[in-house]
């Protein structure tokens, strides 16, 4: 049957659409996200007596026109460090990275933060050691403001997570207030090597979001490849006081550790505001790698206008209908030609593209080993997608 019989037949039926009656009104499937391009930085890159690795995020300074890396380094090779750099996005792809400064985190006493080994347990906690993993620049003031981890010791001894602030040389700032929740306590809070991965500002720079990367022990177990989990997304205002936490769904681990005793490990490693004017849409970056399968990394974007304020809710497995932000997925790495899928950990908008699509820049965690790469890739989201 004819396109045109088809719709003689549905009109004499009193079967008319709205996409019949108007020409071009039919609703086409949205462009999907497309790899522009990625480049690869050298391993053990020397650079101003600093070995470049373990860059673990990636944000846009429009001061500069360039980019900024915070490195996971815990002061075991270098100083905990922060690096500018420049390099290209167009249409064409991206253009190689050249690093262009680097400075040491600074403690409140104007000192680089020490290794975990000469850590002095006795110091103020703002003191101690870190464990870097999500920076931004501030739109009000140029400042970074960056997440770290904390540590839950073999001895007990805890070292809190923290979101500070830092300014452009490095110096310390003051730190911003985190929930009671986000605490470490011997039997509660988050857990080791899984707390503040995820990090934006949103409304203009008036609201800082953040991310704990996997559910706090009270909220129940991480995901597994048969369930998934809820970890928890706080909003604060760039001055402090804390707002709201939202329920955000994890999926479950993507597949099965070979041989079974093999690691896996999943969890959200970034976070980045959709736009500044509405500060309820992010993109959430979910990191995943299974022993004897690889990685896997997927983007969704999430809204979470009414979603249930869980700031008061001692437990999320306890607590009865609670309602999790809304999430859809808008991009796997896996589907996309990349040389390979890496630790992919930071993400942050580059240059609009003349084809109407938004960049979105990548970057890798190399974990300072020979068998892995520090990627920086470029992708071209359709704005139709956001």
């Amino acid at each position: 049957m004819s396109s045109s019989t088809r719709h003689r037949l549905l009109a004499a039926a009193g079967i008319v659409t709205l996409s019949l009656l108007i020409p071009g009104t039919a609703e086409a499937a949205p462009r999907p996200v497309r790899l522009l391009g990625e480049q690869r930085v050298p391993h053990n890159l020397q650079f101003q007596g600093t070995t470049v690795g373990g860059l673990s995020s990636i944000d846009f300074d429009p001061r500069t026109g360039g980019y900024v890396f915070i490195s996971d380094d815990r002061s075991a090779i270098n100083p905990a460090r922060f690096y500018t750099a420049k390099f290209d996005v167009s249409a064409k792809g991206v253009g190689p990275v050249t690093f262009t400064g680097t400075h040491p985190l600074l403690r409140p006493d104007g000192t680089p933060y020490p290794p975990l080994a000469k850590n002095d347990p006795a110091a103020p906690q703002n003191e101690q050691t870190i464990d870097p993993e999500e920076l931004r620049v501030d739109p009000w003031t140029g400042h970074y403001t960056w997440s770290q981890e904390g540590d839950r010791l073999a001895d007990q001894h805890l070292i809190q997570p923290s979101i500070r602030e830092a300014a452009r040389d490095g110096h310390y700032v003051r730190d911003l207030p985190l929930p009671a929740n986000e605490r470490m306590t011997p039997d509660a809070g988050p857990r080791r090597n899984y707390v503040l991965e995820g990090l934006a500002y949103t409304g203009f720079g008036t609201l800082l979001a953040s991310e704990v990367e996997a559910p706090l022990l009270q909220d129940g177990p991480p995901p597994t490849p048969t369930s998934g989990a809820l970890s928890r997304i706080t909003l604060q205002s760039r001055f402090g006081h804390v707002l709201a936490q939202y329920a955000y769904p994890q999926e479950k681990l993507f597949a099965e550790p070979k041989p079974a005793t093999g690691f896996a490990d999943t969890g959200v490693s970034s976070m980045l505001a959709v736009n500044q004017a509405d500060p309820t849409k992010f993109l959430m970056m979910e990191r995943s790698f299974v022993t004897g399968v690889g990685n896997k990394v997927r983007i969704f974007e999430i809204d979470t206008t009414g979603a249930t304020n869980v700031l008061n809710t001692p437990s999320l497995t306890a607590a009865k209908h609670v309602k999790p932000v809304k999430k859809r997925l808008l991009a796997d790495l896996s589907d996309l030609p990349l040389s390979t899928v890496d630790n992919i950990e930071g993400m942050t908008w580059g240059p609009a593209l003349p084809s109407g699509e938004r960049s979105l820049l990548l970057v890798s965690d190399n974990n300072f080993s020979a068998s892995q790469v520090t990627q920086v890739v470029a992708l071209a989201v359709p704005s139709e997608r956001l």
